[in-house]
């Protein structure tokens, strides 16, 4: 942790805050990954309506990121930080209103405004503090809140579900997310740790940028041109992709293992996700900044396509578990280092609007694959929307491996040799 070692004492301080203030925030909210969809099938739902109120957590992802992204340029990240952990801290106790089942998915909306929000403001405080040269190993060491949420909260979301049912569960993760507030609330004015080109908390008439690059955004540019510029289209895509994938493990596999009566639990299987995800953060984002993103992001892709692959080819314990070890260091390379990625090709002035909409890309795939392969698992049962996502993982494998720089010979130099990206403003 030499990266974050080396900064002033004060922003270690905050710094240290913020990451107890992610680890309860994530604890709070995988504590009712293996518990949510059993509570709406046996509320009466069935595969598809479980789909369908499961998908409409990303609707509010959709509604909401790109305003907290905007919100976090303009008045600050504590601001935006703040309002995630509110919600998240509200939301669990609506899931008590099941009948009519328009409120339960209107509560499901409202609970994406939690992640819309507080991923929105926790990466980009985290990419703005750090030094460019470090960026990746800061950013990796920083995200370890995730996995290491991830591991305890659904252990946590398991023991309470078995010993006191259903209403527990959502008492605590309310309680966890209250418990994260207080961190978030004892935080400081963080600012930037090098000189940038423009103020991070303004975006007034004197926040004018330094730097020149033909590409960079306004804040008044329409999302569509940001989206589709070269820098970040493909970023985008494939993050649209691997989040239909993400949405069907997270919706189907305590589906899955309930019919195959299999010997493990949902808990058990995001928790070994969750320990490799949490290695791979010591040692993606470091060995990033030396050998490039490129070839970390292919890895990650990789390895989702493989966890997807056992776990339509065959219903075993010992598959399900190497499936999620192969998840967890796809999910702890991939997604920490497309942040990185993202910050290389941004300016702080616009890094939090970016990192909202380019991430909304992940989101309305998690949102797509509720009701789009929900109706099919009808059909397909749940180890063939698994196939399904394997197929995704794989097409998104192609798409970021040939079109992630300006030609076909620069991307595959970029995504597999490690060779420069040619599109980050900041030249390490």
């Amino acid at each position: 942790m030499g990266a974050i070692a080396q900064l002033p004492s004060s922003i270690r301080r905050s710094l240290g805050a913020l990451f107890a203030c992610g680890l309860l925030f994530w604890m709070c909210m995988a504590s009712l990954l293996p518990v949510l969809p059993l509570y709406i099938r046996d509320n009466g739902a069935t595969a598809q309506e479980i789909g369908i109120v499961m998908a409409a957590f990303a609707v509010g992802l959709l509604l909401f990121r790109p305003q907290m992204g905007r919100l976090a340029d303009r008045r600050g990240r504590k601001v935006v930080l703040l309002i995630g952990i509110v919600a998240a801290a509200i939301a669990p106790l609506g899931y008590f209103l099941t009948q009519p089942r328009e409120i339960l998915l209107l509560v499901r909306v409202f609970h994406g405004l939690s992640i819309a929000a507080f991923t929105t403001a926790y990466s980009t405080l985290v990419t703005d503090i750090a030094p460019p040269q470090s960026r990746g190993e800061v950013i990796g060491y920083m995200t370890l809140v995730t996995p290491i949420g991830m591991a305890l909260g659904p252990l946590l979301g398991d023991w309470l579900l078995h010993q006191w049912g259903y209403s527990l569960c959502f008492v605590a993760a309310s309680t966890i997310a209250g418990l994260s507030l207080l961190f978030g609330l004892s935080l400081g004015n963080v600012s930037a740790t090098q000189p940038q080109p423009v103020s991070i908390l303004s975006s007034g008439k004197d926040a004018i940028p330094t730097q020149s690059f033909s590409e960079v955004t306004s804040l008044n540019q329409p999302f569509w041109q940001i989206l589709w510029s070269d820098r970040l289209r493909t970023p985008t895509l494939t993050l649209l992709i691997v989040g239909v994938a993400f949405g069907i493990l997270s919706i189907f596999v305590p589906l899955y293992l309930r019919e195959t009566n299999l010997a493990i639990t949902a808990g058990t299987f995001y928790t070994s996700a969750a320990t490799t995800s949490f290695l791979m953060r010591f040692v993606a984002g470091r060995n990033s900044d030396r050998y490039g993103r490129g070839r970390f992001i292919t890895l990650g892709l990789a390895c989702y396509c493989c966890a997807m692959l056992l776990l339509w080819l065959a219903p075993r314990d010992d598959l399900f578990i190497l499936a999620g070890l192969l998840e967890g260091i796809g999910g702890g390379t991939l997604l920490p280092i497309t942040i990185a990625l993202l910050a290389d090709r941004s300016q702080a002035r616009e890094r939090g609007r970016i990192f909202s909409l380019c991430i909304a890309g992940f989101d309305l795939g998690v949102f797509l694959a509720g009701p789009l392969v929900g109706g099919l698992a009808d059909w397909v049962g749940y180890r063939g929307v698994f196939g399904i996502a394997a197929g995704l993982s794989t097409m998104g494998l192609l798409l970021f491996t040939t079109l992630s720089s300006k030609d076909l010979a620069h991307s595959l130099h970029f995504s597999l040799k490690g060779g420069s990206d040619i599109y980050a403003l900041d030249k390490k």
